[in-house]
């Protein structure tokens, strides 16, 4: 635990990550994080990378805050969603500004959560939250490794309540993981970090 109690200014981002069953995770976490959501937030979602997609389409009827997909050289601000795009790797940077690559796929997958959660790493240190939601297969966990070992907070969704195990479990199994919630409890967890604990 750290020393320090947390603050409305100590968080500047969220990041979460969901694969298999993904979608109605997202509606359910960023639906209820209401329309003043004080910090941006990113989102890798395993998407088939063959077609166009609807998702921030999809979502931003869900939510009360701004979705949209990822754009390279874009800065993030407040109260926006900022989903990685099919097949690119969405990655944050200094000042938040916000990159794409088509570099190698990363455990199979493309986008990584591992690369943007260790982008966030980087640029935000104990400043950033992640969150692990379902999904199979075991993209975030070295993801979350290098958040915690940053000073930053992790998040996963209790295997138990999510729809495909995997991501969460591994993200679990890593040892860094500082709350493990069932879903329908996460995005209160959120606004509460965040000091944002009124719906």
């Amino acid at each position: 635990m750290r020393a320090e109690a947390s603050t409305p200014e100590q968080y500047a981002v969220v990041a979460v990550a969901s694969s298999a069953g993904g979608i109605y995770a997202l509606i359910e976490l960023l639906g209820g994080l209401g329309a003043d959501f004080p910090v941006p937030v990113l989102v890798v979602q395993h998407l088939d990378r063959r077609h166009r997609t609807v998702i921030a389409d999809v979502l931003s009827r869900r939510t009360e805050l701004a979705v949209k997909l990822a754009e390279a050289d874009e800065r993030i601000e407040a109260g926006t969603v900022y989903i990685a795009p099919p097949d690119r790797h969405l990655l944050a940077g200094p000042e938040g500004v916000l990159s794409l690559s088509n570099s190698e796929l990363v455990h199979f997958v493309r986008p990584s959560a591992d690369l943007l959660f260790e982008s966030l790493a980087g640029a935000y240190g104990d400043r950033a939250i992640v969150c692990v939601l379902t999904g199979s297969g075991g993209d975030g966990a070295m993801g979350v490794d290098a958040v915690k070992s940053r000073g930053g907070t992790v998040i996963a969704q209790d295997p138990a309540s999510a729809q495909f195990r995997g991501m969460p479990e591994a993200a679990v199994a890593t040892g860094a993981v500082d709350f493990i919630l069932p879903l329908g409890e996460i995005a209160e967890l959120i606004r509460g970090l965040v000091g944002n604990d009124k719906k």
